[in-house]
């Protein structure tokens, strides 16, 4: 009879931790999506806002960097923030690369076509594999060199459709080539900070990079009519990076990818929606093969991982 208890004493504790973590997966699935929706409207905002490019950024930078700052002293403490900045070479890195990669982004969408510009983006775990094969002996596999290949003609195709499609540029593109290659080079930088809090350094390399904009921007030009269109712009951005630093501690890194992924066909559909920019055909068809690509890189890997787990079991 006691036996029989036990056992189904540890049927109930089997049962408890197994709907602990699907709720764990399913509360990081849909933090992590939310945060994703939030960035959506990321290029939207600077279509909107009437100003030149670097004083979009200043204000973008400033706004979400103060708020995201509040956000991390509220909840962390200064303590975590200045273990974060004990980083190092890594967190030094990280936040001028990360400010670089912030900066770019709105330079670019400025030059180039909203869909030329996140279909870019999105190759950023190509950049990623070849990083942390040059700076972490990390082995690059087969599949993301299939994942490479099918990359590389996407964005091929993107920039000849750049010469045919009315605003979208080759310049704005390889702008977009580099946001990709500095937000890699950031989040492999981050890969060397485990074991301290990451999150704090976001609002300091927005900040700093806001600071290097200050003599270039027109500070005060757009805040008179504009100003709930730079906070909001900022409000929608510390939300994003809030959740998507939150979510993506329940779920896997494929998981993650391939919801970044729906900023990459959401953002083009709806400034296609509200403004009529028109991504052209051959972008379309380029940024469909990116992220067809990367969806199928992404569901190999889910699929391995519960193939494994499977097995365990």
């Amino acid at each position: 009879m006691s036996s029989a208890r036990f056992a189904l004493h540890g049927q109930l504790q089997a049962q408890l931790k197994m709907g602990a973590g699907m709720n764990d997966h399913l509360k990081g699935l849909l933090i992590t999506g939310l945060g994703v929706l939030f960035i959506v409207p990321d290029a939207l905002f600077v279509r909107l806002i009437e100003a030149d490019g670097l004083t979009i950024a200043f204000w973008r930078n400033l706004t979400a960097g103060s708020f995201i700052l509040i956000f991390v002293l509220a909840t962390q403490g200064g303590a975590h923030l200045g273990r974060a900045l004990q980083g190092g070479r890594p967190a030094l890195a990280y936040v001028v690369l990360f400010g670089m990669s912030s900066v770019g982004f709105v330079m670019a969408v400025t030059l180039t076509s909203v869909a030329n510009v996140v279909f870019i983006i999105a190759t950023m775990p190509v950049f990623a594999a070849i990083l942390s094969r040059i700076f972490l002996g990390e082995l690059i596999s087969r599949r993301m060199i299939l994942t490479m290949l099918g990359v590389f003609v996407g964005m091929v195709v993107i920039l000849a459709g750049s010469q045919k499609t009315a605003g979208a540029s080759w310049q704005g593109d390889l702008l977009a080539v580099g946001v990709a290659f500095c937000f890699a080079a950031a989040m492999t930088a981050l890969r060397n900070l485990r074991g301290r809090p990451t999150l704090p350094l976001l609002p300091v390399a927005l900040l700093i990079s806001a600071l290097v904009l200050l003599p270039v921007a027109d500070v005060t030009g757009p805040l008179a009519a504009q100003w709930w269109l730079l906070i909001g712009h900022g409000a929608f951005i510390t939300v994003a990076s809030s959740l998507m630093t939150l979510g993506p501690r329940y779920i896997t890194s494929a998981e993650v990818t391939l919801l970044i992924l729906l900023e990459s066909i959401l953002a083009p559909l709806l400034v296609w929606a509200l403004l009529g920019e028109d991504p052209g055909h051959l972008t379309l068809l380029g940024g469909a093969l990116i992220i067809a690509v990367l969806l199928a890189s992404n569901l190999v890997v889910l699929w391995q991982l519960r193939r494994n787990k499977t097995m365990v079991r």
